[in-house]
């Protein structure tokens, strides 16, 4: 992918609509693999602004799926969308999306949590890290099956700035569990206060966006969904090793809120 500078807007033609997607290629959501298809563009759409400024920026998709997502993010003027999926059943439609998007998409086949994201994008894109953000983004509809370990993966990268930091302060827009969502956004003395609660907002400004009710999606998943943004922080707020405070916070946190001390101890 070459970096590229102004662009005309860019507006995909007109294609099957992802529900027709979905029955040419007869896809059906795997509840093992725990996934949830939403059709509604409107909603991806709105996904896609709490990103901020996507438009001649780089982008990686993780889990696109049928490609709905995808579909905004395209139509959101990115430059170049590089979307990581690992189920194979996805990949025709995507390669439909590609075709309509002529050198602004690359598919990858493979699994996220080993796709070494740092060879992803033009090394000319990186800013050094107290610099604004780089215009890279990475934007998903996670499975649930998938969502903890992922950002617990992409937490360690921001602080040892390896993986997808390599570029900087990569900004992340993704969805969670509601419940999820309220721990990683849950502020200190709420009930909902965890160990992803500490863990994400020692590294980041973490930002709820918005709720998707459940009955968006194709399955119907038994929780609604929270829409997460993630901003690394130029210092962390707890100046040790990542594997040091997550050791000290999961101590803390396997005894309940009166025991906490003897967690520490």
């Amino acid at each position: 992918m070459g970096a590229s500078g102004k662009m005309a807007s860019f507006r995909l033609p007109p294609l099957p609509t992802i529900g027709e997607i979905i029955k040419l290629y007869n896809l059906r959501a795997q509840k093992q693999l725990s996934q949830n298809f939403l059709l509604d563009l409107r909603l991806t759409d709105k996904i896609v602004r709490q990103a901020g400024n996507v438009r001649n920026g780089f982008v990686c998709e993780v889990g696109p799926g049928p490609g709905g997502l995808t579909r905004s993010i395209l139509n959101a003027g990115a430059a170049q969308l590089l979307v990581v999926e690992k189920d194979t059943r996805f990949l025709p439609g995507l390669q439909l999306l590609a075709e309509a998007a002529p050198e602004k998409v690359k598919i990858v086949h493979g699994d996220i949590l080993t796709y070494k994201m740092e060879r992803a994008f033009p090394k000319q894109l990186a800013k050094e890290w107290d610099d604004g953000p780089p215009d890279v983004h990475i934007i998903g509809n996670l499975p649930f099956s998938v969502s903890t370990p992922l950002i617990i993966r992409w937490l360690e990268n921001i602080a040892n700035r390896d993986g997808p930091f390599v570029y900087g302060r990569t900004q992340l827009t993704l969805t969670f569990q509601k419940e999820v969502a309220e721990r990683l956004t849950a502020s200190t003395g709420s009930r909902q206060r965890s160990r992803l609660s500490i863990m994400a907002q020692y590294l980041c400004n973490v930002r709820s966006c918005f709720t998707i009710p459940g009955r968006a999606f194709v399955p119907k998943p038994e929780v609604d969904v929270g829409v997460v943004h993630f901003t690394p922080l130029i210092q962390p707020q707890i100046n040790q090793p990542f594997k040091m405070v997550e050791k000290v916070v999961r101590n803390v946190f396997q005894f309940r809120r009166k025991y906490c001390r003897r967690g520490i101890e």
